[in-house]
């Protein structure tokens, strides 16, 4: 004689559930999970979006600010060496300046830009775990 425990380790249907109540906690199941994984997946992108756009305005406000302060700065700084040397090197060499500074805002905003992540790497690790667990269902 064979108890419900033999049946199950069977792998045969528990008498208290049929095969369409199986197959609906199943479809419910992957329903869920496939919510939840585009849940991470849009918080995940959300925030990487935020960084990107975080860097860009850094990168926007720069600019700006470096335009305006090289316009004022060089106009004063050039009418000052006017006075120990002909005004074309004084325009030069605040131009050089200038060149420098421009130099090191973009070497910075490119390392702000390239620190965007664009692929969501827990909703993948996610997958791939869920991946795992529907194999073993399986069996």
């Amino acid at each position: 004689m064979s108890g419900p425990s033999d049946v199950a380790g069977r792998g045969q249907l528990p008498p208290d559930e049929s095969l369409g109540e199986l197959v609906s906690h199943l479809a419910t199941d992957l329903s869920r999970l496939t919510r939840q994984e585009l849940a991470l997946a849009k918080a995940e992108m959300q925030a990487e979006a935020k960084k990107a756009g975080k860097g860009a305005g850094m990168l926007g406000g720069a600019a700006f600010a470096g335009w305006m302060l090289a316009l004022f700065v060089s106009l004063a700084a050039t009418w000052a060496l006017a006075d120990v040397m002909h005004i074309v090197w004084a325009a030069l060499i605040v131009a050089a300046v200038w060149a420098v500074v421009a130099a090191i805002l973009l070497a910075v905003g490119r390392k702000a830009i390239r620190e965007v992540n664009p692929k969501p790497d827990q909703t993948v690790d996610s997958l791939k775990e869920d991946a795992k667990w529907l194999k073993t269902q399986k069996s």
